[in-house]
């Protein structure tokens, strides 16, 4: 399956495989939930390792770790749509984190809408039998 497919498609086709290659990646990652401040909206789902925290609370700018690329990835430098960061917090077991942000720019998906947007949240399908129904669109 492309990510075209995966990421427009109506079909169900879930990767169940992508904490392999979290696994794989060079790094030690903890998982990170961008959620607007205001709204409460999930945004984003990413990885961070040290690094990637450390620039996120000198910076204000949410900074993860890319377990596909292997990289350090501030959300928006190529895009404009970067998400500051209110606040930083850590669950119970210290092993996830939450970044509590505001949007600055059209949207903190990297994937389009139907008009060409930037859609707002990475959530934007749920699925509804044995097939994703679009929302927000």
């Amino acid at each position: 399956m492309s990510n075209i497919d995966a990421e427009s498609g109506k079909d169900i086709r879930l990767d169940f495989q992508k904490l392999r290659t979290v696994v794989a990646c060079s790094e030690d990652v903890i998982p990170v939930i961008a959620q607007d401040t205001k709204s409460g909206r999930v945004l984003i789902v990413g990885y961070a390792n040290q690094m990637a925290l450390e620039k996120t609370l000198k910076s204000g700018k949410a900074t993860f770790w890319s377990t596909s690329r292997d990289e350090l990835w501030v959300k928006g430098e190529s895009s404009g749509d970067v998400l500051l960061v209110d606040e930083v917090r850590v669950n119970c077991e210290q092993n996830a984190l939450l970044y509590l942000c505001r949007l600055r720019g059209e949207g903190a998906c990297h994937t389009r809408n139907s008009d060409g947007k930037a859609r707002l949240s990475c959530f934007y399908r749920r699925i509804d039998g044995d097939a994703l129904t679009f929302v927000d669109e």
